[in-house]
């Protein structure tokens, strides 16, 4: 701490792992009428109950911050606050470069086009511009974020945050809350990023199961909407399901998305595009398959179910008035939020979707949008962070057919074992490297059962050309679920309307994709079973398993899948790229040969028909993936 101005630096070793921003920029922030301000010389001290208080003065006259910290081994705990200056927001600000390269976050905002096109890797790589970054958003967000030098910062809010990462290439880490309430954060040190993690995960709590069955992780999830998109229909669907099956695509769902019900939230079959869903039930299952339904706690205002909602109290309320029921804009209308935390509501919603299931023979659901809305308030004794549990709550009564449900931020999230599924992607090159990178990050924040996207994209434009779709269909043939929509057999351009036909080729590349996967299930298999125990990620970042390789803190398009299994697929449009392997004799699965790291392999051919693989000859699991991957 400096004289002049309040500053933070944490050293491990005699060496700077982390340190705040300059001066200029200050450390400990806040916002008051508008204008920034923040601490500057230090006025006093004191030591006494292993806490360490200091106050400062600030920039602004009459305000005076206190924190407190409290040192323990592996982390400190950083408590602040304001007195006087009417603050409305606390932030801290870093000084990026202090800690190496900066990861976690989730799924970021970034002015790239994050999330859909853009997930920077490592985060100070890019840019990530990131207001309303809190329990109610979208996005599969934690206030956790780690770095190269082992350490780490985990914010303890229910509040939302604004963070900007590099923003603008400042070089600054910017974690504010919107609050004026004590800032309340865990700085970790730690020798490796690894151990970081393991450290947040004590916090937030690891799985307690896996909410997919072992089949689900071994086949395909096969759902309709980057094939039809709202334009589904009862025949469209099973020729969906049927071509599928006659061309050995094998899953184990076809899950029925968006555009099914007479109105957003009837929970109510169309009868003008779906005549006979008892019928299509019993014909998908005749084939195999479970059948699953698109739902969401959203009601429509000229849905028969709003008035019913408003008329019983089972919406949430409006921010704004209270005495009125919250209304909110989706990409599908305007529309209420059933309220989770009104026990009467939630019975109401679980009994529809009871009764789906017993009329219809529907075997699970896929739970969209949010439980909660910045524009709703929460019920008396609720907060945001509160809805996230309540959705975790309703949607672990259901089988989510391994495509799992979008909740974060508090432990019954982390706990709770759900598949995650990452937001829409794009259908290009940069949407599939984004996806890797993306369940790179949401896995590193405690979501270790994670897919991409549905394989080939999903955002209403053109279909993914033939390279694109094989790609992402090897890609995630190497990561623990694959979801899918886009049929390789045919699909339809939702852009043109026209039918977009693909060739035997990408069928059977698609399927040797799915082959492989199932082959390597009883790995995987074996792999969730060690998360259940530990907490640790299956698919993760390279340094996780070889921290001292410097070269494996920037690589964006390589991971470990599980101990044994180095992923390193085509990602971008080619046929060679450059493979980096750590310390260790790797067995080339293509090649057909072992290789000690660590080496670097540059012009490693790819053809359309190879994907990249190496297993770590002697790690936990080798002799199974090698009997899995090897020809």
């Amino acid at each position: 701490m400096a004289t002049g101005a309040l500053a933070l630096t944490t050293q491990r070793a005699g060496r700077t792992v982390l340190g705040t921003a300059p001066a200029d920029t200050g450390a400990l922030r806040f916002r008051s009428g508008g204008q920034w301000q923040h601490a500057t010389a230090v006025t006093g001290w004191s030591w006494q109950g292993g806490v360490l208080t200091v106050t400062a003065d600030s920039t602004l006259a009459g305000a005076t911050v206190t924190a407190r910290i409290t040192p323990q081994a592996d982390r400190y705990q950083l408590d602040w606050d304001v007195s006087g200056g009417s603050a409305d927001q606390l932030g801290l600000a870093y000084d990026l470069a202090s800690a190496g390269h900066w990861y976690g976050h989730g799924e970021t905002t970034t002015p790239n086009g994050g999330p859909a096109t853009d997930e920077p890797w490592p985060l100070d790589s890019g840019q990530v511009v990131h207001p309303g970054f809190g329990p109610a958003s979208y996005n599969m967000i934690d206030p956790f974020w780690y770095t190269s030098a082992a350490t780490g910062l985990r914010v303890d809010t229910g509040d939302s945050m604004d963070v900007s990462i590099n923003g603008g290439h400042d070089g600054l880490g910017l974690f504010t809350v919107d609050s004026a309430a004590t800032y309340k954060a865990s700085v970790f040190v730690e020798s490796t990023p690894l151990d970081v993690y393991r450290d947040y995960i004590g916090i937030v709590g690891k799985p307690a199961k896996s909410d997919a069955t072992y089949e689900q992780y071994a086949k395909p999830l096969w759902n309709s909407w980057a094939q039809y998109y709202t334009s589904v229909t009862q025949q469209k669907l099973l020729t969906y399901a049927t071509e599928l099956h006659d061309n050995g695509l094998d899953g184990h769902t076809i899950q029925l998305d968006d555009r099914w019900e007479s109105e957003y939230g009837n929970l109510t079959f169309n009868p003008a595009t779906f005549p006979d869903p008892k019928g299509l039930s019993d014909k998908l299952h005749a084939m195999g398959d479970d059948f699953g339904l698109w739902v969401t706690l959203w009601i429509n205002l000229d849905s028969v179910n709003y008035q019913y909602a408003v008329d019983h109290g089972y919406l949430l309320k409006s921010a704004a008035d209270p005495s009125k029921p919250c209304t909110v804009s989706w990409w599908n209308g305007t529309a209420g939020i059933v309220d989770l935390a009104n026990p009467d509501a939630k019975a109401w919603y679980v009994g529809n979707l009871r009764t789906l299931m017993s009329t219809y023979g529907i075997d699970g659901f896929k739970f969209d949008t949010r439980f909660f809305d910045e524009h709703c308030t929460p019920d008396a004794g609720y907060a945001q962070s509160d809805y996230q549990r309540l959705g975790a709550e309703l949607a672990d009564q259901f089988d989510l057919q391994g495509v799992g449900v979008r909740v974060h931020w508090t432990g019954n999230a982390h706990q709770a074992g759900f598949v995650t599924r990452q937001v829409d992607k794009g259908t290009n090159w940069k949407s599939l490297q984004a996806s890797v990178t993306q369940n790179l990050a949401i896995s590193t924040i405690g979501y270790p059962f994670v897919e991409t996207d549905m394989i080939g994209g999903s955002t209403r434009k053109a279909p993914p050309t033939k390279d694109v779709l094989v790609r992402w269909a090897q890609s995630a043939s190497l990561m623990p679920l694959m979801y899918a929509s886009t049929s390789p057999v045919e699909t339809v351009d939702s852009t043109t309307g026209k039918p977009v036909v693909y060739d035997q080729q990408t069928i059977d590349l698609y399927r040797a994709a799915i082959q492989q996967h199932e082959r390597l299930a009883p790995y995987i298999w074996d792999q969730v079973q060690h998360t259940l125990a530990t907490g640790d990620p299956i698919m993760r970042p390279l340094f996780f398993d070889f921290p001292q390789d410097q070269a494996a803190y920037t690589i964006t398009d390589e991971w470990m899948l599980g101990p044994a299994v180095l992923a390193a697929p085509q990602l971008a449009d080619g046929t060679s790229r450059t493979v980096h392997l750590p310390a260790g004799t790797w067995y080339d699965v293509n090649g057909g040969r072992a290789v000690h790291g660590p080496a670097t392999l540059t012009g490693y051919p790819t053809p359309l028909g190879a994907t990249p693989v190496f297993v770590r000859l002697g790690a936990p699991g080798a002799a199974k993936a090698l009997k899995a991957l090897r020809p």
